[in-house]
């Protein structure tokens, strides 16, 4: 049987072949950042933590009260796989509820961080003059401030009134207090030079609300230095809960997190290595894990980075018979 080959259908395919294919810029990011390996590594290895702290309960019949009296420090065994604490508490179960603070801590500090420094920082660069100055002066005020002893007041003694809310909670609100003003101070000299182009005059000049200007027009073409400041803003938070939680002024009894168990275990390590090693362990993993996406994600957003090749499109030959 003879093929017939259709001179129109050959003619299109050419102009599929040879025509410039629109791909658009999130799917280039996506490409780029799926091409290195280690991002995606980091990324994997985040969700597997994250996973963990979720559903590793289920994993042990116990749970971080309950003591067993059989079991008192003892190592890793069939029945307490990572060992137990000098109490006799399961390691396994509060590893995952210290992994589950610790993630929670990190996702909402660097989250809410990066929404109020972009709202900031947009917000001084669009209305500037008087508004300007005030708000610059504000977040100044707030950056002299030391943290560490805010953290003090606020999680000791002298913060009684606080005292209601949770030990994880009350940690999340002083450190969103002090996790943003860095990011809002470059996000405003980033709005100030897109003050400057044609889109933004006209939307002004045609009467567009203020805060739609913002929303619409400065904070997505922020977006690159944002997703970046999250991933960086998550470790910040993680690691500033494990430094609190260290020297005591963090996480309070009966919360648990990797800060609480690594100080807890610290003066103990030659005795009950178990209870030091396997939390640090998974506070590297996830602090790694997060480093390794934020490297990647930078060299997906940067256009001229070449550490992971192209995101050229590849258009399958189609054959007409």
């Amino acid at each position: 049987m003879t093929n017939i080959i259709d001179p129109i259908a050959e003619l299109d395919e050419a102009r599929v072949e040879n025509q410039d294919v629109v791909i658009a810029k999130s799917r280039i990011i996506f490409r780029r950042f799926m091409r290195n390996r280690t991002a995606v590594a980091g990324l994997f290895i985040f969700l597997a933590l994250f996973l963990f702290s979720w559903v590793g309960g289920f994993l042990t019949p116990w749970d971080k009260e309950t003591i067993d009296p059989f079991n008192i420090g003892m190592g890793p065994s069939p029945e307490h796989f990572l060992g137990t604490s000098q109490a006799g508490i399961d390691l396994l179960a509060m590893v995952v509820e210290g992994t589950r603070i610790s993630i929670l801590i990190g996702v909402i500090v660097g989250g809410l961080s990066v929404l109020i420094s972009a709202i900031y920082g947009c917000s001084m660069a669009f209305f500037g003059g008087k508004v300007d100055s005030v708000m610059l002066f504000i977040l100044e005020a707030l950056i002299m401030m030391p943290a560490i002893l805010v953290v003090a007041v606020a999680t000791g003694s002298g913060g009684d009134g606080l005292r209601a809310l949770p030990s994880w909670l009350l940690l999340i609100v002083v450190l969103l207090v002090f996790s943003w003003m860095g990011t809002a101070r470059l996000v405003r000299s980033l709005s100030m030079s897109l003050m400057q182009r044609d889109y933004v005059k006209a939307a002004k000049y045609m009467g567009i609300p203020s805060m739609k200007i913002v929303r619409r027009h400065l904070v997505p073409n922020i977006g690159s230095l944002l997703v970046l400041d999250f991933t960086r803003g998550v470790t910040g938070a993680v690691l500033a809960e494990v430094a609190f939680s260290f020297i005591g002024i963090g996480i309070k009894a009966p919360d648990i997190s990797l800060g609480v168990l690594i100080g807890q275990s610290t003066g103990q390590v030659s005795s009950f290595p178990w209870m030091f090693w396997v939390p640090l362990t998974v506070m590297f993993l996830l602090t790694g894990s997060l480093a390794m996406m934020n490297d990647g994600l930078r060299d997906a957003f940067d256009p001229s980075s070449s550490s992971i090749g192209s995101a050229k499109s590849k258009t399958a030959k189609k054959k007409t018979r």
